[in-house]
Order: structure tokens, then sequence, then C-alpha cells
């Protein structure tokens, strides 16, 4: 599966209204600094110390909202 990584602070650039809340992603350990990642199916999910949790998802146009805000692709 391939994924585009990013910051908490990133992610909150590019969630839209109708998507995850701010407070979601705060309850759900998420800050500026912490490492997310996207996939394809625009499935978010956080770096824990032992691997990867769900915490969300993204709707839409997100495939062009991440390459913007990270001047990345798909990997």
């Amino acid at each position: 599966m391939k994924f585009i990584e990013l910051t908490g602070k990133k992610l909150s650039r590019v969630i839209n209204s109708d998507e995850i809340k701010e407070d979601e992603l705060s309850a759900a350990g998420v800050s500026g600094d912490t490492i997310v990642r996207v996939n394809q199916q625009g499935d978010i999910e956080v770096r824990r110390p032992q691997g990867w949790d769900l915490v969300g998802g993204l709707l839409g146009d997100y495939d062009q909202r991440l390459k913007q805000a990270t001047g990345l692709d798909w990997a």
C-alpha cells in the first residue's frame, strides 16, 4: 500500500470541515509534530511507538491537497 507521510501540522492544513475535526485529532494524540500518513483510500494513520493506528479519513480531492501541501507523491 502507498502512503504520503506528513506532520500533524501539515495535516491540519489539508483537512476540510466535513472530515476529521481538530479536537478529534488532538484526542487521538496528534499534535503539530506528530508523524502521520495517509493511504490512497484517504485513511489517516498516526505513528505510535509500536506501529500505526487508524484515526480517521479524508474525503474528496485529498490526493491533490496532500501533494500540494507536502510536495510528495505516493510511495
